[in-house]
């Protein structure tokens, strides 16, 4: 009977190492599922900042350190970027990597323990002596080529143990692999916005081009109709301008008046002063024309010395319009110095017969030459 209550009482006793094994398998499993959280966070960053965010949380908060450092490799030195402690440690501060732990951690590419700082020679203990620091772990972000190192620290002596180092050697390897994913990302969105900039000038050229094959189209369709000398329409231009409005005063029964002219003593001109002496005469025609009508009547130089002019929708009536183009003239002959002279032929359309703008250009031309040979009489 006494043994069986000896036994008894002995299985109620609790063995300490047993415990402290289920107590650190526990610590470790949870740490492990919250390290599951960190790496899908990191999977969604998308710059290094975020990323540094992230892991100067974590490294602290898996570990149960007093503190926890990010520090980056910056060519020869150790760049201390992100810190999350119970006091300031050396955020922004670089040191070369000879000179500290996180440099040793980099270039011998593997993670190490300092239990107690004072007593190890890697240690820069003057850097350390005003810190909160007595114990650290560090381990680098990845072992080949290390792109630097996280680092835990404890305000006192302190040995942590192996599960805590993998879990932070397995922060700083998820660290690595988002640290390449932000960079191919910052890539790609480099070579995106280069190209969506490329497309953008090739874009923005072959828009100036189109623009600048338009212009040249213009201005050739606008040399096709127009006259060289005098900035009239040329016979094309008439033809093409004047036969549109003509048709379109034709439906609605607009009055229309053509005009011809011819200028007297061109020819002698030309034989006696020469043809620039003719142009002044030819543009001084086209001038007196211009101040003439209105700049919805088609107004041209056919050619040589022969002017046409299409009058749409105008209430005045035949002599009235020779009037003052008449008075248009003398005035242009007497400020250009010019002999300008013209022999004007009239007609209007009354839409009471059929009527096409050939037919009454022609006739505008036969009235004019009735005129100009009256003056030869």
């Amino acid at each position: 009977m006494q043994d069986t209550q000896t036994n008894s009482a002995a299985a109620k006793k609790i063995d300490p190492a047993a415990a402290d094994v289920t107590d650190r398998s526990g610590r470790y499993a949870s740490a492990m599922a919250e390290l599951v959280g960190v790496v899908q966070e990191l999977s969604l960053a998308r710059d290094l900042a975020g990323v540094m965010a992230i892991v100067r949380r974590a490294a602290r908060d898996l570990t149960g350190a007093d503190g926890a450092t990010f520090v980056l490799k910056d060519g020869d030195e150790c760049y201390y970027a992100e810190e999350n402690a119970i006091s300031p440690l050396w955020k922004g501060s670089r040191f070369p990597l000879e000179t500290c732990v996180s440099g040793w951690v980099m270039m011998n590419r593997q993670s190490t323990v300092i239990e107690n700082i004072f007593q190890d020679p890697r240690v820069p203990v003057d850097a350390y002596r005003p810190t909160f620091v007595r114990s650290m772990a560090m381990v680098p972000i990845r072992t080949r080529d290390p792109l630097g190192a996280i680092g835990n620290y404890w305000a006192k002596v302190y040995r942590p143990p192996a599960e805590q180092i993998a879990i932070l050697q397995a922060l700083a390897d998820t660290t690595a692999v988002a640290m390449e994913h932000v960079q191919l990302f910052a890539e790609l969105e480099q070579r995106v916005d280069h190209r969506t900039a490329e497309l953008a000038e090739a874009n923005r050229q072959l828009h100036h081009e189109v623009q600048e094959r338009k212009k040249a189209e213009e201005e050739v369709r606008r040399l096709s109709l127009t006259d060289d000398l005098t900035g009239l329409h040329n016979r094309r231009g008439f033809m093409t301008f004047g036969e549109h409005d003509f048709r379109v005063a034709a439906r609605s029964r607009q009055p229309v008046m053509m005009l011809f002219a011819d200028l007297d003593g061109l020819k002698r001109v030309n034989d006696t002063f020469g043809h620039q002496a003719g142009d002044r005469l030819i543009r001084g025609g086209a001038r007196a024309l211009r101040a003439s009508f209105r700049a919805t009547d088609t107004v041209a130089r056919l050619g040589g010395d022969e002017f046409a002019v299409l009058v749409t929708n105008y209430e005045g009536g035949i002599e009235q319009l020779r009037s003052r183009l008449q008075a248009n003239i003398e005035r242009i002959s007497r400020e250009e110095n010019i002999d300008l002279a013209m022999s004007i032929g009239i007609v209007a359309c009354t839409w009471d017969g059929v009527h096409s703008f050939e037919g009454l250009l022609q006739r505008a031309d036969e009235v004019m030459y009735l005129e100009k040979n009256k003056k030869k009489l």
